[in-house]
């Protein structure tokens, strides 16, 4: 089996990076987030709030939603007679890692997992956001505090179109009801709704699919916070020599490298086996199967670790610089922080690993019974 890319998903992904750097460079990022801090921040848009998403200066810039699907970036696994590409998981992970790199806002996972499903999803002209904050107890999810109101956290909401879920309610249905909560990233405002109908969530193969393309945004972020510190130990002099010349910045800079790149060898794998179980017809709506889903866990763990640890580090090599409010490295580290909890947490991750290390280990036991 051959992992390395092929020319046309390296073109792939330098059209993508062409076409953000075109449409969503710093200067695009940083007002947005100007904006999203003028209207209150992540924590006042929508529901009668007065934030950004109300007065309609949202964190999502629906003329580049509409390129980016005209670019085909939601229709991309869109079997090309329903309309789309009709490529697979190994192709999504490596322009969800340029939109990561780039620090694009918005429900991109969710909108691209609709496609198909939600009208509008699959050219960009809807936008699409998910009960992908469920893994915790109601009440317990990101930036719920002590005491609480019980409830699921949900991205983007007073700027959605639908919400991905069978018979999900439309998101004007669910602001009344819905509580503006303070987001650690000014570019991903947060609501609480109440706990939705069991049916209502994502399926298995979609919380899949969900956790490994949040995996991919979070790899772009850890290899771009990578690039951040290298440059800036590079051009940054202390006693008469760049400060990426001492051998405590050089192990920083390494330790962050090596990170970012486990990280891609484990979302690349399973991306690859999850297509692979497609192709062989062992994935459904029950998901791609133990072996593939601890894969994927795998991946967004060590992907949301890679993420966070590298823009922590990166803080730490641009020093007093990386903690100003001018410097992009806060950003990163805020957006994984987020996309950690989005899809598969943590804990949950490793209680899918678990289970099915715990399979293998009694596997020769039950060979064993039938000898």
């Amino acid at each position: 089996m051959d992992f390395q890319p092929t020319q046309e998903q390296d073109d792939l992904r330098a059209g993508l990076r062409a076409l953000l750097a075109r449409r969503f460079g710093r200067e695009e990022l940083r007002a947005a987030v100007d904006r999203a801090e003028a209207g209150g921040g992540a924590a006042g848009g929508g529901a009668g709030g007065g934030g950004a998403a109300a007065a309609g200066q949202g964190s999502v810039d629906r003329g580049l939603w509409r390129e980016l699907g005209a670019a085909g970036f939601f229709a991309l696994r869109l079997p090309e007679a329903d309309g789309g590409v009709g490529l697979g998981l190994a192709e999504a992970v490596l322009v969800f890692e340029e939109a990561g790199r780039a620090l694009l806002p918005g429900p991109l996972v969710a909108t691209h997992l609709a496609a198909g499903r939600v009208e509008g999803a699959a050219d960009g002209t809807a936008v699409v956001t998910a009960f992908d904050l469920g893994d915790r107890p109601a009440g317990a999810g990101a930036g719920a505090g002590v005491g609480a109101a019980p409830g699921v956290l949900v991205t983007h909401l007073a700027e959605a179109d639908a919400v991905l879920g069978t018979g999900a309610a439309p998101p004007p249905a669910l602001l009344p009801a819905a509580l503006p909560v303070p987001s650690a990233d000014p570019l991903t405002p947060l609501h609480r709704v109440p706990p939705p109908d069991h049916g209502l969530r994502p399926d298995a193969r979609l919380r899949d699919e969900g956790a490994l393309l949040t995996a991919a945004l979070q790899l772009g972020s850890a290899l771009r916070t990578v690039e951040l510190a290298v440059r800036y130990a590079g051009e940054r002099e202390q006693f008469g020599r760049p400060i990426g010349a001492f051998q405590a910045v050089q192990h920083l800079c390494s330790g962050m490298l090596v990170r970012a790149e486990v990280a891609r060898t484990a979302v690349y794998a399973a991306a690859v086996g999850a297509d692979a179980a497609d192709r062989a017809g062992s994935a459904g709506a029950a998901g791609f199967g133990p072996a593939v889903a601890a894969e994927i866990a795998g991946a967004k763990l060590l992907a949301d670790r890679a993420a966070a640890a590298n823009a922590r580090d990166c803080l730490q090599v641009h020093g007093g610089m990386g903690f100003t409010w001018e410097a992009d490295v806060h950003l990163h580290l805020k957006r994984a922080w987020v996309r950690a909890e989005q899809w598969r947490t943590a804990a949950a991750a490793e209680e899918v690993l678990a289970a099915e290390l715990l399979a293998d280990a009694r596997e020769p036991e039950r060979e064993g019974g039938c000898a």
